[in-house]
């Protein structure tokens, strides 16, 4: 029996649950017995919350996408062995979910900003400056939210039953075919599942946006520094928008759990 039998102990355990639960919820219940229900319509209809909703949008797909692009084959490369090398790489990718989020934006800015490691180089050669500019959100967005991709992926690839790529091996598939017609649809709950986890750390990405890309209204002001602002100026913006940032990562946490989580 999981709930202590005991009396006494099993008040206890109640009583630090509902604490708990009281925890995550009140803030919820803040947001909603606060809110500006009857003009929250016209206040997101607003200029500067389509801006910050298109550029929300664009950084975190565009997550997405590097993630796919970038992070399918590092998932792959880590998932087929084991070793120091791995391990160090490993290390490194899954930084961001630890590290705080202030320290990535500088970390960012030391690497592409136009006296970065890498940054000048890029202006001196192509004339390309991505800090403060709208692909800095991209790139932000990506560095915080791909390591979650990778994790999912990983995790999937290691869990897939290597006797379905053997018997596709003995009927002549080759590596390139195993991979698009056995290994990827295989995983695919967990791509999705790490795709879907990307997105929505994008999404929220905050520091780290700020520090690299700045805080420019059309060009990298994006939903959750829209709401930083919006607090300081007019309050029921931000609660509007924190309630429109709380509903998507609802919707989230919705689809992992009845749409690409296998129930038991």
């Amino acid at each position: 029996m999981i709930v202590p039998a005991h009396g006494s102990l099993r008040w206890l355990c109640a009583l630090l649950t509902a604490v708990a639960v009281a925890l995550f919820a009140l803030p919820l219940l803040g947001l909603c017995a606060n809110a500006p229900w009857a003009k929250l319509p016209a206040l997101l209809r607003e200029g500067a919350v389509h801006d910050a909703l298109r550029l929300s949008l664009l950084s975190s797909l565009g997550a997405v996408v590097l993630a796919l692009l970038l992070g399918l084959p590092l998932a792959l490369w880590l998932a087929a062995g084991q070793g120091a090398l791995r391990t160090a790489v490993r290390m490194v990718v899954t930084l961001p979910v630890v590290l705080p989020p202030i320290v990535a934006g500088i970390a960012l800015l030391l690497a592409f900003g136009r006296r970065g490691l890498l940054g000048q180089q890029l202006e001196l050669w192509f004339g390309l400056t991505l800090p403060f500019s709208t692909a800095a959100t991209v790139i932000a967005a990506a560095y915080m939210g791909l390591p979650f991709f990778v994790l999912a992926a990983e995790a999937g690839l290691r869990a897939l039953d290597q006797r379905y790529l053997a018997a596709a091996a003995t009927l002549g598939a080759g590596p390139w075919r195993r991979l698009w017609t056995v290994t990827l649809p295989m995983v695919q709950p967990s791509l999705r599942t790490g795709a879907l986890l990307c997105w929505a750390r994008a999404l929220g990405e905050f520091c780290a946006t700020q520090m690299f890309a700045g805080n420019l209204q059309g060009t990298t002001r994006t939903l959750p520094l829209a709401c930083a602002v919006a607090m300081e100026v007019d309050p029921d913006i931000a609660i509007g928008l924190s309630l429109l940032l709380a509903a998507l990562s609802l919707g989230v946490l919705s689809v992992l759990r009845h749409g690409w989580v296998p129930q038991r």
